[in-house]
């Protein structure tokens, strides 16, 4: 792994130019330590079986307003997802146009309706969507669930890394500033036999990438701080995030590893996943996180 103050012992101009590219710090992205990334959980998508006939100008409301109520209090980034649009597929090649279509629409009004960097993801392991997505909408960097190695997913399928086809079309569409924050603990997954945490990781790191996430097995469940440790201890100065279960109750024990946390479900009305975001949550939570920062 090559490390920021790695860059001007490596001779070769092509090495030099082709990893400076890399996220070194969370500062570099979000201008502040202990990064806070709210997710903007977008309705069901046209297609998806929860979609109920709205107009794209719903979703599009209800994603800006949810964006807005997180700059607002002090989040420094949002995540657009697909997260209703389940039960998921795996891959890329699979997920509908429809949905495809609807998920760059709303995202490219979120892009402009705030100034903090916002990111995609397309579940499960759309790494090549996200990324048409991400050019198509302005946002900074992309969730990519499987980067390297191998998974079972929770609807049974088997899915592999996506490093190669996404590094290719990132430089074929002149997208480089879009960054690539990957898993390497990923909820609702399995890794591989034999793909354990620190191969996951030592792979993940030498195919570049940005930042890495922690999360628990589900939705809304934090990993155990001594995972995190353990992923940051491996990390050196990339970045490594908390992607789910962050809350009041763990955030310092959880971000004391941690560069920042991705966070969705907390900032919901009482808690549950499927609500709205409530404005007061997400205040009182970045009042303590601030707190933490100055610590």
């Amino acid at each position: 792994m090559i490390r920021r103050e790695d860059l001007n012992l490596l001779v070769s101009e092509w090495a030099r130019k082709f990893y400076s590219k890399r996220l070194f710090s969370i500062q570099d992205l979000f201008g502040v330590d202990k990064a806070i990334v709210g997710m903007v959980h977008l309705l069901p998508l046209p297609g998806a079986p929860a979609y109920e006939g709205y107009s794209i100008d719903a979703i599009v409301d209800q994603a800006v307003r949810e964006a807005r109520i997180y700059e607002e209090n002090g989040v420094n980034g949002v995540i657009v997802e697909n997260m209703w649009d389940l039960p998921y597929y795996s891959g890329a090649a699979r997920i509908p146009p429809e949905e495809i279509a609807a998920h760059a629409v709303v995202a490219r009004e979120v892009a402009k309706s705030v100034s903090i960097p916002i990111g995609i993801t397309v579940i499960h392991n759309g790494g090549r969507v996200a990324l048409a997505i991400a050019k198509a909408s302005g946002a900074k960097f992309i969730r990519v669930c499987l980067y390297t190695g191998a998974a079972v997913w929770d609807t049974g399928e088997l899915d592999s890394g996506v490093t190669a086809d996404i590094f290719r079309l990132r430089k074929h569409l002149y997208a480089e500033d879009v960054k690539f924050f990957v898993d390497v603990v990923k909820k609702h997954s399995v890794l591989f036999p034999g793909v354990d945490l620190e191969t996951h990781v030592t792979w993940s790191l030498f195919y570049l990438a940005d930042a890495l996430i922690v999360t628990g097995r589900m939705t809304g469940e934090p990993p155990s701080p001594e995972t995190v440790r353990k992923v940051k201890e491996m990390a050196g100065d990339v970045p490594v995030l908390v992607g789910s279960g962050l809350s009041l109750d763990n955030a310092e024990k959880l971000l004391k590893y941690a560069d920042g946390a991705i966070v969705g479900t907390y900032f919901k009305v009482s808690g549950v996943t499927q609500n709205p975001v409530d404005p007061d949550r997400v205040r009182k939570f970045m009042e303590v996180i601030r707190r933490l920062r100055n610590r």
